[in-house]
């Protein structure tokens, strides 16, 4: 996450939203942002929705504008990989 949070920027000026999800309460989110001074938001999935839908391990994804996964990174978040990854998308979207 703080890798996320170092290259904020770069995903902002690429169009992306960066989100944290997880199954910790939002008083828990709360303190671990503060700490870690993060600037994007961090959602509560107490319930495990979100979990049932997308898998529970560490698990990051690029999801367009519509609702399409577009790139999937299972275990350490790899900013460039992302990045590169958002690149392309921007990119194939000016084309079209």
């Amino acid at each position: 996450m703080q890798a996320f949070q170092r290259d904020l920027e770069k995903f902002e000026k690429l169009g992306a939203q960066v989100l944290g999800v997880s199954s910790d309460s939002i008083d828990t989110h709360t303190k671990f942002s503060k700490q870690y001074n993060f600037m994007f938001p961090l959602l509560s999935d107490e319930k495990k929705i979100i979990k049932k839908l997308y898998g529970t391990e560490r698990i990051t994804y690029l999801i367009d504008k519509n609702g399409i996964v577009r790139f999937i990174q299972t275990g350490v978040p790899n900013n460039d990989d992302f990045l590169r990854a958002l690149e392309k998308l921007e990119s194939n979207l000016q084309k079209n």
